[in-house]
């Protein structure tokens, strides 16, 4: 995702701590307190500019749902709706997403969302892709029992590669969808991305997986 540059982003982002924790690993083992109170926890890597983040927050008040974002000038965009609606729920995180074990306690997540992410599509940029093994691992450390890896993207060979890789990981595959938005799903919030993808006609995948 490109982004025109602000310099004032990283200014931005510390004025309203509210939502951003700069210093993620400080809160390590302590994301509960962070939002005063022990709702289950859900993570969305490359929260871009928080439609999807802020849209699950609104539909799901009694959950927790901390962003990651690398790009400050991005996810400037993503507090600024926060600032407005001030939700208790919400949280982001600028960081790189390469080690979620800095950041989270085992077992501390309940459910992690990788929407649009990059698909890395030469074979050598493999290992970069958020849903290879290396990764995995880090997801099946961090979440809790039973925790649910939620994946959509428009890019089919990304899509076939995450179903394989979730598989051979020994994941159990809950669902596998070559259309979301040819069935009713009142849950489903959509990105930008999906909204610009949809509606060119480019169908929506999407898959969950269970460790």
């Amino acid at each position: 995702m490109r982004a025109r540059y602000k310099p004032w982003a990283l200014d931005f982002l510390k004025e309203n701590e509210k939502f951003v924790k700069l210093n993620p690993s400080d809160w390590k083992n302590k994301w509960q307190t962070a939002f005063e109170n022990d709702h289950p926890i859900h993570l969305e890597i490359g929260t871009g500019k928080g439609q999807f983040l802020m849209g699950m927050a609104k539909q799901f008040p009694n959950t927790n749902f901390i962003g990651i974002e690398v790009v400050e000038s991005i996810l400037v965009s993503a507090v600024q709706k926060a600032v407005e609606t001030t939700p208790e729920n919400v949280c982001f995180i600028n960081e790189d997403a390469k080690d979620l074990r800095t950041m989270f306690e085992d077992n501390e997540i309940d459910k992690i969302y990788l929407n649009f992410s990059d698909p890395w599509p030469k074979a050598r940029h493999a290992k970069r892709r958020l849903t290879h093994e290396t990764f995995l691992e880090q997801y099946k450390q961090v979440l809790k029992k039973n925790g649910e890896v939620v994946l959509k993207t428009d890019n089919r060979q990304l899509f076939d590669y995450s179903v394989e890789s979730f598989s051979q990981f020994g994941m159990k595959i809950e669902e596998v969808l070559l259309d979301l938005h040819e069935i009713e799903d009142p849950t489903n919030v959509m990105t930008e991305y999906e909204e610009k993808f949809s509606s060119k006609g480019q169908p929506i995948y999407r898959c969950r997986a269970q460790f």
